[in-house]
């Protein structure tokens, strides 16, 4: 009996102005059928999903091989996107989103305690970007906010193509968006302000020294 092979998932090229349509709308449809899409952003190609469907973050989290003690990150396409997820938006995040957002830096925040979704074991957090990537943006204007980790099975290098990412997530993904090769591969800097005082958990793209100089105080690494 020959063996049958699943097609891969389509990949749209967003160079081309008819393609980045077409695949932008594919994708739409995608996420909001509960679906994965693999999409560009300023870092590396992240791999994205409705953030409210905890179906498709379970979905999510089986792609990549891992479990929910490392939770989803959320994307958003908009500075006010924020004021629904979270249960307060202090002058200090308010202050490094206009400073630095679209761009390289995460805050972590309390989210809204009435949201009904399910990113992993964040204790009652959810870590907040807004990536600094044309067709990235264009989608999450469309969808709203998604859960979008790097798009690389565990343990496997992050893609910096659509391609790469293909070929280590195939059909598990509905749509790929091609946006070209990823910029340098630098995390992002991750800014906690949970708590009494914020403090940065990983130094990225944005430095200490910068996200200091925002806040108006030093602000501890770890």
């Amino acid at each position: 009996m020959p063996v049958v092979t699943a097609p891969a998932a389509p990949l749209y090229d967003c160079s081309d102005p008819d393609t980045r349509v077409e695949g932008l709308t594919a994708a739409a449809q995608a996420v909001r059928a509960g679906r994965l899409v693999v999409l560009p952003t300023d870092t590396v190609y992240g791999l994205g999903c409705d953030a409210f469907s905890a179906t498709a973050v379970r979905s999510l989290l089986a792609a990549k091989h891992r479990g929910p003690d490392m939770p989803v990150p959320v994307l958003v396409g908009s500075w006010s996107t924020i004021d629904g997820l979270v249960l307060g938006v202090p002058a200090t995040a308010r202050s490094l989103i206009e400073a630095f957002w679209p761009g390289g830096l995460s805050i972590v925040l309390p989210h809204a305690p009435s949201l009904a979704w399910d990113l992993g074991s964040t204790k009652g957090t959810v870590m907040l970007r807004m990536p600094l990537h044309p067709v990235a943006l264009e989608l999450l204007r469309d969808v709203g906010p998604m859960a979008v980790s790097s798009a690389n099975i565990s343990g496997r290098p992050p893609a910096s193509n659509a391609q790469e990412a293909l070929d280590q997530l195939s059909d598990k993904v509905g749509v790929y968006l091609d946006g070209g090769p990823s910029g340098a591969p630098v995390a992002s800097t991750i800014v906690d302000l949970t708590g009494k005082a914020p403090r940065i958990l990983r130094e990225g793209e944005i430095t200490r020294a910068m996200v200091s100089e925002v806040i108006g105080q030093d602000v501890p690494l770890g």
